[in-house]
């Protein structure tokens, strides 16, 4: 990760403590939201709060938002359970960046989201190989309905009706489509 100059770290800092979002923080400071995150869990874990001491120096402040880590310690980071996270991806609503929080909650000096990422993707694609097609363009449409209903809201008659996100790509292109429907309520002649 690239290191944040301390002055705009103790910036988003003093932001934070104002209750700011951290979409403000980031709109105010020009850092992204994933660093501030990143930047903010590491002050919470260092006991660092606003206002900081006055005599905290700026290298002082960033060993200890990055304290040294031996050779020995950095080989001990907990390892998650690929089989498990990837088991927990079948199932509706279950993103990886939920499995990873859980994951940092059960050990905080795991690794970050994008590591994280990265070393599901590499185990993922030991698990079998994949197959390239290609399809002619125009050719091949793939079409599905994608999760659960979704309440829709009228803004005329506040009326809440259930609808379903329907999707479709082209095989050559991938160019997407996106509509969302009325639900398909099955018949109870047809349920039978």
């Amino acid at each position: 990760m690239k290191r944040l100059p301390m002055r705009k770290f103790r910036e988003a800092l003093r932001l934070a403590a104002q209750g700011l979002l951290t979409r403000e923080m980031a709109a105010s400071t020009g850092v992204g939201r994933t660093t501030l995150r990143e930047y903010l869990y590491r002050a919470r874990s260092a006991g660092l709060g606003w206002p900081l001491p006055d005599d905290l120096s700026d290298g002082e402040l960033e060993r200890l938002l990055f304290p040294r880590v031996s050779s020995e310690a950095r080989g001990r980071i907990a390892q998650p359970d690929w089989a498990y996270v990837h088991a927990e991806l079948r199932r509706t609503g279950v993103i990886l960046s939920l499995l990873w929080e859980e994951y940092r909650a059960a050990h905080p000096d795991g690794y970050g989201y994008s590591r994280y990422c990265e070393l599901y993707g590499r185990w993922e694609g030991r698990l079998s190989p994949v197959m390239g097609q290609r399809y002619a363009a125009g050719e091949t449409l793939f079409v599905d309905y994608a999760g659960t209903t979704i309440d829709v809201v009228s803004p005329e008659t506040g009326e809440v009706r259930a609808a379903q996100l329907f999707v479709a790509a082209l095989g050559a292109s991938n160019y997407g489509f996106v509509r969302l429907l009325p639900s398909q309520q099955r018949s109870s002649s047809l349920s039978r």
